[in-house]
């Protein structure tokens, strides 16, 4: 059992940074991916980022190039740094721990969420 507990969102103006952490307990992060997932008010939950075990990284296109993952496996710790925020960005921001990949459906374990608000 992997247990995951976001933190670092809050309310922020456009163009601002930001930067999320994931800390793991419960069990090593191992070989697992870890994700970064998001959720509009009335949308899906659409993939942000995420980072394999050893360091390959993949961002959706809406991300790319703004946003940044990184891991820390002895800290067992992912993090998000977000740059140039939009108000689209708008959202709550879930931590994922699985098998590398956008799908939702590739990870086991899920946080329970921080709020990002960017205010235009």
């Amino acid at each position: 059992q992997v247990q995951l507990a976001e933190s670092g969102g809050g309310l922020v103006q456009a163009g601002a940074s930001l930067t999320l952490s994931c800390a793991a307990s419960g069990h090593t992060m191992g070989t697992y991916a870890m994700g970064w997932f998001r959720q509009a008010p009335g949308k899906d939950r659409e993939f942000v980022a995420t980072i394999s075990w050893i360091g390959v990284s993949l961002y959706s296109a809406a991300v790319r190039g703004r946003f940044t993952i990184s891991r820390d496996s002895a800290k067992k710790t992912v993090h998000l740094q977000m740059n140039s925020l939009k108000p689209e960005d708008t959202a709550i921001y879930y931590c994922a721990a699985g098998s590398w990949g956008s799908s939702r459906e590739l990870y086991e374990y899920w946080g329970q969420g921080t709020q990002v608000i960017v205010s235009s």
